[in-house]
């Protein structure tokens, strides 16, 4: 098994930013999920409600070296801008069921998120301080943190698991007398850590650490997947897939899940190619 790639997405929500190396820290990969939009009560706007958002690409010099430092933005429409890592007052946020602390960025950075997502009313926040957020005690040790995750630092999925979930959705076509859809990419579920190999498929389900590179993780738990995974990053579209197939064979405790999330034990450095070495 090998890492076959690995994906960083510096302000959550936005275009994946794939890289051939990253380097770990306690809160994830470095430069991960460190900005996110929200509105003018500070809760987290997505890509679920802002389809637009996929079309930013976000890029730091974990992510392209030729940022020079801080953030730049791009979007089809409008002129790049290059943002600097200062954060400065601090507001009120909310992520999920997470009330946190976020830097404001700038009035120009706002003003460049409004005219790209196409709304009126959001603004751009940086994490201050990623350590200030606890994980869930029930899958975590104390210390352990992360930034603007959804959950947990760092999401792996599976190539193998992918196939057989394309396969359950194939052979869903067939008995609706439906055509057969285009097979769902892996950006679908907008994971860090890619693997493919010979492994069976959501073996990955049953790891309690795995080792990438020069760093070991433990598996928290496995991800729930929401209505976000059913929009063409393309087109912007919404469809069924995959949550429609995902409920029908991978639905348990209320929830549909498909890869999993993983905590670091220590930092170093995951590059594409690195041997997977689970335990």
């Amino acid at each position: 098994m090998r890492v076959v790639g690995l994906n960083v997405h510096p302000v959550k929500s936005t275009a994946i930013r794939p890289v051939a190396s990253a380097a770990v820290e306690r809160a994830g990969f470095a430069g991960d999920r460190r900005w996110m939009v929200v509105d003018q009560q500070g809760t987290l706007v997505s890509a679920r409600e802002c389809h637009a958002l996929f079309r930013i690409e976000a890029d730091t010099p974990e992510t392209d070296a030729s940022v020079p430092g801080g953030l730049r933005l791009r979007a089809p429409g409008v002129e790049d801008l290059l943002v600097g890592n200062a954060a400065g007052a601090e507001v009120a946020v909310r992520l999920q069921r997470h009330h946190l602390v976020g830097g404001l960025v700038s009035a120009e950075a706002d003003e460049w998120i409004r005219h790209a997502a196409g709304r009126s009313d959001v603004r751009l926040v940086r994490c201050v301080d990623p350590t200030a957020r606890a994980l869930n005690p029930a899958f975590s040790r104390e210390g352990d943190h992360t930034a603007y995750a959804d959950g947990y630092p760092v999401t792996l999925a599976s190539l193998r698991s992918l196939a057989r979930l394309n396969d359950w959705i194939a052979e869903g076509a067939v008995e609706r007398g439906e055509e057969l859809p285009e097979p769902l990419p892996i950006e679908r579920f907008r994971p860090n850590v890619v693997i493919d190999g010979d492994l069976e498929a959501f073996v990955e389900d049953t790891w309690g650490t795995v080792r990438l590179g020069e760093v070991t993780f433990r598996v928290a738990k496995p991800v729930d997947r929401c209505v976000m995974t059913t929009i063409d990053v393309e087109s912007l579209t919404t469809g069924k897939e995959p949550v429609r197939t995902l409920a029908r064979h991978r639905r348990w405790d209320g929830a549909t899940w498909f890869a999993i999330q993983l905590i670091p034990d220590g930092t170093g450095v995951v590059n594409v190619g690195d041997d997977v070495k689970p335990a």
